[in-house]
């Protein structure tokens, strides 16, 4: 399954044989897809609105492009403006059904990873559920002084109402610009304001700490589709690394070690060269599944030290503990984030929150 994953997304990122054959079956899957938002705008499926402003996090190029992360950071700086914010996720690969509360003791079969990271990262109320709506209502009935809810992903998740939408992109753009299977895309870019509530696009970049940030837009390929970005939001790996039981690192000891990395996540190599750009000189790299479970990992001690990402530890400390997970620090531009204040504000001071100066 990996190597035919890996196929597709070689594939998306040009108009070749293999897009060109499934084009056909993606202008079906487009008139499906459009057909679900008409009845969703004409009511005859009914979406649903919650009590406070509602932000999604999400993306049309299918797989990880990084909004965990920014829904990390953004939960982050609403807290610290004072707001009491929410989150809301479907709770990707648990094995539970229907709405549950994640909390820092959770287990990810149960909850799901990015849910779980989010948990214990945020410390704010976490729930998750295939119904986001009703996810929602008991999110606020065990939380009744949520003023916000984030959700991450669901921006083709037309039953529950959002107020905003940063819709992230990485450096693949919209790929060769065509949809599911003969592209990459879930829907159409850009998307129409008779389905979506306000969209704000956000480019995610990897950097490394000590990389100047001026020119942040990097060239890519000419084939690649890039969407018109509004905001960049840079990304570096923090100073350190740490173990299960709290144990912290400098990230910089590990430079002329024997180490190696593993990644489960959308872009694994992209953590990879993030580790290379630091000075880590990786003995050995694995390259897992978005999501693995980390129960067949097999790690070879005369490796070296294992470097995760924090998604990937909430799984592997149960097996390994001593694996070091490296923090992703991302932080969300100012003129972003007051955009984003200014967009949910007036639901803010309608009697569900107060709004911060």
């Amino acid at each position: 399954m990996p190597d035919i994953r890996l196929a597709f997304q070689q594939a998306w990122l040009k108009r070749g044989l293999i897009s060109c054959v499934l084009w056909p079956v993606s202008l079906i899957y487009g008139l499906l897809f459009g057909l679900r938002k008409l009845l969703y705008r004409l009511c005859v499926l009914p979406f649903q609105q919650l009590p406070v402003p509602v932000i999604v996090v999400g993306n049309v190029y299918v797989g990880g492009v990084g909004k965990t992360p920014l829904v990390i950071a953004l939960v982050r700086q609403l807290t610290a403006s004072g707001l009491k914010a929410g989150v809301l996720s479907r709770g990707y690969g648990r094995s539970t059904e229907g709405s549950q509360s994640v909390t820092p003791q959770s287990s990810a079969t149960e909850v799901g990873d990015e849910p779980l990271l989010i948990a214990r990262t945020c410390q704010v109320p976490v729930f998750v559920g295939e119904n986001r709506f009703e996810a929602g209502l008991e999110l606020l009935a065990q939380n009744p002084q949520t003023q916000v809810i984030v959700c991450d992903d669901g921006l083709q998740h037309l039953g529950l109402a959002h107020d905003l939408a940063l819709c992230v992109f990485d450096e693949r753009g919209l790929g060769n610009g065509w949809l599911l299977p003969a592209g990459p895309l879930r829907e159409a870019w850009p998307l129409h304001s008779s389905g979506h509530s306000h969209v704000i696009a956000v480019l995610t970049s990897n950097y490394a700490r000590h990389e100047p940030q001026t020119n942040q837009k990097q060239v890519q390929p000419q084939s690649l589709k890039q969407p018109s970005v509004d905001f960049v939001v840079p990304r570096v790996l923090a100073d350190f690394a740490q173990q299960a039981n709290g144990t912290t690192q400098a990230l910089s000891s590990f430079r002329g070690q024997k180490v190696q990395a593993l990644a489960g996540i959308g872009k694994p190599q992209g953590f990879f060269d993030m580790l290379t750009a630091q000075g880590i000189a990786l003995s050995f790299t694995q390259a897992l599944a978005d999501h693995e479970d980390m129960q067949a990992v097999l790690i070879d001690p005369s490796m070296g030290a294992v470097l995760c990402t924090e998604k990937d530890a909430v799984k592997l400390w149960n097996y390994l503990p001593t694996a070091w997970a490296v923090p992703l620090v991302t932080k969300i531009p100012e003129e972003l984030f007051k955009t984003i204040l200014a967009q949910i504000g007036p639901k803010l001071s309608s009697g569900y929150g107060h709004q911060t100066s």
